[in-house]
């Protein structure tokens, strides 16, 4: 394993980050475990969740499961940088009275900020959480109010950091700038929706994480199975994900399928997986820390970790942007 500095922190993490996202949903306990022994066997120390992964009348589940692994001991919390987050609301779950979503269980209000720590660190059996992300963007509640609910926690030991997801450029200067006059940390990473087929973070998200310092963290490498050999597995009949779903309405698309199709040919020519050179072109990414990979089966966790010995040549780089083209940072891509 390969191991990086969390943005501009002294946080030591793997080139790869463990998703747990199918944990209890289409992974069942016993499975969850055996990718996360066989994850930190390899090396990966970073393993990312939230607070609302889990089932319909279970929110919280996936974070159980991590607590329950924890609790087998071995060292296993020690060696892990975890990372869940918060956002959704939780209050809509179980039982009768918790059937609504009520107002103050769900954003970023101090009120919720204490309540769902709590609840994630019961869920997860720790006493601290080393990355507390925010899963989306805020906007009718102040960031100082925000600063100062998570500068308590930090106070009190039971977050080290502060993360974000899902937000644009222009959110990660408005924390970062209100955390500054507050003479906080900030935020230190971003999870963002980041591929070779989906570029977009680039225009600004990127520029933004590279100025203020903040670690990338792509989630959905594979832009939902499109770049993981889709149109192979559609051929052989054994992708149900490419047959129906999220990666089938991509297919769809006329000029999608074309480009996946050249992409796919691509990989072929040089004998290279397309999944495993979806990832391996995240890391050679300014500012990536590395991609969130959420395996189903230990098998799919073995081929996320070989993109990590995967050295792609310059030709193959300059083919890949020829097929899935830039476009370009921002401000530079909308003026001269």
């Amino acid at each position: 394993m390969r191991y990086t500095q969390l943005g501009r922190t002294g946080l030591k993490v793997g080139r790869l980050v463990l998703g747990t996202m199918n944990f209890g949903s289409e992974t069942d306990e016993a499975t969850a475990h055996a990718i996360m022994d066989t994850a930190l066997d390899a090396g990966v120390n970073f393993f990312d969740t939230a607070n609302i992964y889990g089932v319909d009348g279970h929110k919280g589940l996936t974070e159980e499961i991590l607590g329950g692994w924890f609790a087998q001991g071995g060292g296993r919390r020690d060696k892990v940088v975890l990372a869940t987050k918060l956002y959704g609301n939780m209050s809509n779950d179980g039982t009768p009275w918790q059937q609504q979503s009520w107002p103050n269980h769900d954003h970023l209000s101090a009120l919720n900020i204490r309540r769902e720590v709590e609840a994630s660190l019961r869920r997860l059996g720790t006493d601290h959480i080393d990355v507390y992300q925010f899963h989306h963007i805020d906007r009718a509640t102040p960031w100082d109010e925000i600063w100062q609910a998570i500068d308590v926690l930090i106070a009190q030991g039971k977050i080290l950091y502060a993360g974000s997801s899902n937000f644009a450029g222009w959110h990660i200067a408005q924390a970062n700038e209100a955390a500054r006059r507050r003479s906080s940390l900030g935020l230190v990473s971003e999870q963002c929706f980041y591929n070779l087929a989906q570029r977009t973070a680039e225009m600004d998200v990127v520029p933004a994480a590279q100025s203020y310092g903040l670690g990338v963290i792509p989630w959905s490498p594979l832009n939902q199975g499109l770049l993981g050999g889709a149109l192979r597995k559609e051929r052989e009949g054994g992708g149900s994900r490419s047959s129906v779903g999220r990666s089938a309405a991509g297919l769809a698309d006329p000029a999608v399928r074309a480009r996946v199709q050249a992409y796919e040919d691509l990989c072929d020519k040089h004998g290279l997986e397309p999944g495993e050179v979806a990832l391996a072109w995240l890391l050679t990414r300014p500012a990536v820390t590395g991609p969130i990979v959420g395996p189903r089966t230990p098998a799919h966790l073995a081929s996320a970790l070989r993109a990590l010995d995967l050295d792609l040549s310059d030709g193959v780089l300059a083919a890949l942007d020829e097929i899935f083209p830039s476009p370009g940072p921002s401000p530079e891509a909308f003026a001269w």
